[in-house]
């Protein structure tokens, strides 16, 4: 599959080095060196956007919020010279996949680039349904979430990637650093307070999913009663 893959830094020199990276991978690459120009360009939906959070115009936070609510499911890397905790859980809080510290090897890049376009939009390949039920519907091969009356309920990547967790490990304790390592990635570098934010943006949107918390653990998703 040719991947459409679009990155909005405003270093130069750095823009262009990631960009001739990224176009060796044989995808799509569009470039951008301003957040109003990446802004114009969020109709097009990439696979994937590559978000420098500090830039001349727009920020980063204001693109991904911008793409978020267009297309909740798109993915999104977040790059900074900011190596700051607070900015990553600020990322991942508003629905960003990554998160890069600069300086970085840009082959680090493309080997998260590569994971994360692999879980989107290949499916989780240990699960031989295409279709689960629940309360909701999880239709995997489209990355969708319908309730019962057929209406599609919008997750981010990271929410659809949580819920599937669940899903395949039904009535099974959950600690948050299996949680941590699963939907995010073993080099993620952060706090699990991450997790339980997610969980309460999941159970905001799937009141009927019985999420259930083991207080100085994790989660476990039980049968519906």
């Amino acid at each position: 599959m040719s991947y459409k893959v679009y990155l909005v830094e405003d270093e130069e020199n750095l823009n262009h080095l990631l960009y001739s990276y990224l176009a060796k991978e044989g995808w799509e690459v569009e470039s951008f060196l301003t957040g109003s120009k990446a802004k114009k360009a969020i109709p097009d939906n990439p696979h994937l956007w590559i978000l420098d959070i500090m830039l001349p115009d727009i920020d980063g936070y204001q693109l991904i919020d911008e793409i978020k609510d267009r297309y909740p499911r798109t993915p999104v890397i977040f790059i900074s010279a900011r190596d700051d905790s607070l900015d990553r859980v600020l990322g991942l809080e508003k629905g960003s996949d990554d998160y890069l510290a600069k300086p970085f090897l840009p082959r680090e890049l493309i080997i998260r680039s590569n994971k994360l376009l692999e879980r989107v939009y290949k499916g989780e390949k240990t699960i031989d349904e295409d279709v689960i039920s629940l309360p909701y519907i999880i239709d995997i091969k489209k990355r969708k979430v319908l309730n019962q009356q057929k209406e599609e309920i919008p997750l981010t990547s990271k929410e659809f990637d949580l819920l599937l967790f669940f899903t395949r490990h039904k009535q099974q304790a959950l600690s948050r650093k299996q949680i941590l390592s699963h939907v995010w990635d073993t080099n993620y570098v952060g706090t699990e307070r991450v997790v339980d934010d997610l969980v309460r943006r999941l159970r905001k949107k799937l009141l009927s999913l019985n999420l259930e918390t083991l207080y100085g653990y994790g989660y476990r998703l039980v049968e519906s009663k």
